[in-house]
């Protein structure tokens, strides 16, 4: 029940953004549950990334992003006459992930939910015993 609720307040507040004048940039780092729906279908991937541009609507840029890929570098639109600036996602997350001491709190022994296919477990292991987390 608090899960419907939730994904129709986000859907609200996303049709709410998508109406306005500002650029709207989503970042699906979740692997799972119910995406926000697009125009048109996507390549299937863990992870999304959307740029909707004010002036593209209701198209769409989209980043899917496989998880053993780096996440990209997207453009951030500004005003004109200004070129888009670029954000480097991965090392966003990067820093966060440093500042919020997560490697502390995340027991890598553990299988993320949900679960992984055998493909994505097996370079997840060898990745994370690459970098001494398991």
């Amino acid at each position: 029940m608090r899960f419907a609720r939730d994904m129709m307040r986000t859907l609200r507040k996303r049709r709410e953004l998508l109406r306005s004048g500002a650029h709207v940039i989503e970042i699906d780092l979740l692997r799972g549950g119910h995406r926000p729906p697009l125009e048109r279908p996507v390549p299937s991937a863990p992870y999304y990334v959307t740029l909707s541009r004010v002036s593209r609507r209701p198209y769409v840029d989209v980043w899917p992003v496989q998880l053993q890929e780096r996440l990209p570098t997207i453009p951030v639109p500004l005003l004109e006459p200004d070129p888009d600036a670029p954000l480097d996602l991965a090392a966003v997350v990067a820093a966060v992930y440093e500042r919020g001491a997560y490697a502390r709190l995340i027991d890598y022994r553990q299988s993320p939910p949900p679960p992984l296919s055998d493909a994505e477990a097996a370079w997840l292991d060898e990745h994370l015993r690459s970098c001494k987390a398991r």
